[in-house]
């Protein structure tokens, strides 16, 4: 029996004539063919008259348009495969003949022409031009629509983006397309579902990105937070410390000041001193201990000098401890009057002549310079005390307020 088709020995399609086995060499750079008894299928869909070659090219046809009825006419359509070859090719191997020794490798290929306003309209959509041009040319020109619906099923073709070539003077006209408009309607609708994906999924990442950008600079800011509040804790503890330490040694200098009182009593009735070696360590056995268990502090500048000023207010009138409470008292309601009314101008004034503010204050040595730490200014040719809108600063009221409180309430303030 002669043969009725080509079958491709590398990938075994089944091909009708000769010009589809070059077309089909073409595309897949494939060479083995030989001649086959076995004829190429043709399932001709009823509604649509759309012919399948295969069962899954009748399958799909199916899926798109939901077409089920097909009618076999593989045998009607059956002819033994002619193995000449095509017209256009022998005329130009004739052609080349006559000139001597030439043959079809030397024919000139060129670019075919295609539709140059669907062609833009691919270049515009991001395709490169080579594969714009091959979509074109393999579709037909029809539309473009058949174009991408070409790119849909080639986009996985090794040579996708190589620009097709065709004899300089063939006038066969490029292959018609094969999908019923349709089934080109059905893959247009694909490719932008596709695109739709791709693009939500690429958000998707992004949004993933994003997230992951916000937990770690969330992890660093919670790391600096706790650092901060350890440095915070630690230098408590060591205020604490000193401030016990202070204690200690005001308690150690009213003891030996309790000490020499007794001894003084005891002179004065002529009874004998107490035994030295029973007398508890001596003064530079506790400065030497105060040197050694000294913490190293790291309290603001300001707050020691405040500290300071009211340790030199208590001493320079230590007989006077009314007094010095009532300036200490007198003070703080300054302080928390600006701490919880600070947009109120009265009492962030203070007139240095008022007999109030003198009794209490001002003729205490110390009590106008602690106004000053907290950041008043003399005014006026020195006739007031202001304290500016743009110089409150909380952080100083504050410390002031817990120094005054301290000195205030711990006994031992001042002592030393």
């Amino acid at each position: 029996m002669a043969g009725v088709s080509l079958k491709c020995g590398d990938c075994g399609a089944l091909l009708k004539s000769v010009e589809e086995a070059q077309e089909h060499a073409e595309l897949t750079s494939h060479s083995n063919f030989a001649e086959s008894t076995e004829a190429v299928l043709n399932l001709v869909c009823t509604t649509c008259s759309k012919p399948c070659r295969s069962k899954t090219e009748s399958d799909l046809h199916t899926k798109r348009t939901g077409h089920t009825e097909f009618v076999d006419k593989t045998m009607e359509t059956v002819k033994p495969i002619s193995l000449e070859a095509p017209k256009a090719a022998m005329e130009i191997a004739n052609h080349d003949g006559s000139s001597g020794s030439g043959d079809a490798a030397e024919v000139e290929m060129v670019v075919p022409d295609v539709d140059k306003n669907i062609l833009l309209e691919l270049e515009a959509m991001a395709f490169p031009k080579a594969r714009a041009t091959r979509a074109l040319h393999y579709s037909g020109n029809a539309s473009l629509e058949a174009a991408v619906n070409w790119v849909v099923e080639h986009e996985n073709d090794p040579d996708v983006d190589e620009m097709p070539k065709v004899p300089a003077n063939s006038n066969a006209g490029p292959p018609k397309p094969a999908l019923t408009p349709e089934e080109v309607k059905i893959k247009a609708q694909e490719l932008r579902e596709r695109a739709r994906k791709k693009k939500e999924e690429e958000e998707k990442r992004m949004e993933r990105e994003r997230e992951k950008e916000r937990i770690r600079i969330g992890k660093e800011l919670l790391e600096a937070k706790r650092i901060e509040e350890d440095n915070e804790r630690k230098r408590i503890i060591l205020l604490r410390k000193a401030e016990k330490e202070e204690e200690r040694r005001a308690r150690e200098k009213i003891r030996q000041k309790v000490e020499e009182d007794k001894a003084e009593r005891r002179r004065k009735l002529g009874l004998p001193a107490e035994d030295p070696a029973a007398a508890k360590p001596s003064v530079p056995v506790v400065e030497e201990k105060k040197v050694n268990s000294s913490l190293p502090i790291r309290p603001a500048t300001k707050t020691e000098k405040m500290r300071e000023c009211l340790r030199s207010l208590k001493q320079a009138h230590k007989e006077e401890d009314a007094k010095v409470k009532r300036a200490f008292q007198t003070l703080l309601t300054y302080m928390g009057n600006v701490a919880k009314n600070p947009d109120e101008e009265k009492f962030r004034k203070i007139r240095l002549t008022n007999q109030t503010f003198q009794e209490r204050v001002g003729s205490l040595r110390g009590g106008i310079e602690f106004m000053e730490l907290c950041g008043f200014e003399k005014m006026e040719g020195g006739e007031f005390l202001f304290l500016p809108m743009d110089k409150i600063d909380p952080a100083v009221i504050n410390s002031a307020g817990t120094e005054l409180n301290s000195a205030i309430n711990n006994p031992f303030f001042g002592v030393l």
